[in-house]
């Protein structure tokens, strides 16, 4: 695991992570893969920097907050009473433990994550 400390710097646009192949129960389209690396978990939170290729696929999400970095992707929610939402860099979303989600990634997506 990559570790974040006091006074340092990483660079989270271009972090080297192995990719996984996504479950193919939750591939909708494509083959996408994702990869994860945790920075820091500390004080019950746990901050990473996630990442997506092209394709879709079906996720039950995380309590987290987001910030993209690089990509172009949409996330569209089973709640019909919440609008789908275009990702590109500098997006900051905000998602609830539970939601089910669609995301659907032209450009290979990176985001910086922070969970409780």
């Amino acid at each position: 695991m990559t570790r974040l400390s006091a006074g340092t710097v990483t660079d989270a646009a271009h972090l080297p992570v192995a990719y996984e192949p996504v479950d193919d129960d939750q591939v909708v389209a494509g083959a996408p893969a994702t990869r994860y690396v945790e920075l820091d978990e500390a004080s019950g939170r746990s901050i990473g920097v996630w990442e997506m290729t092209a394709g879709a696929m079906r996720d039950v999400e995380a309590d987290e907050v987001f910030v993209v970095l690089a990509g172009d992707a949409t996330v569209e929610f089973d709640d019909a009473a919440l609008p789908a939402i275009e990702l590109r860099p500098g997006s900051i979303v905000r998602l609830e433990a539970g939601m089910r989600t669609v995301w659907t990634v032209r450009e290979t997506l990176r985001k910086v994550c922070i969970a409780p």
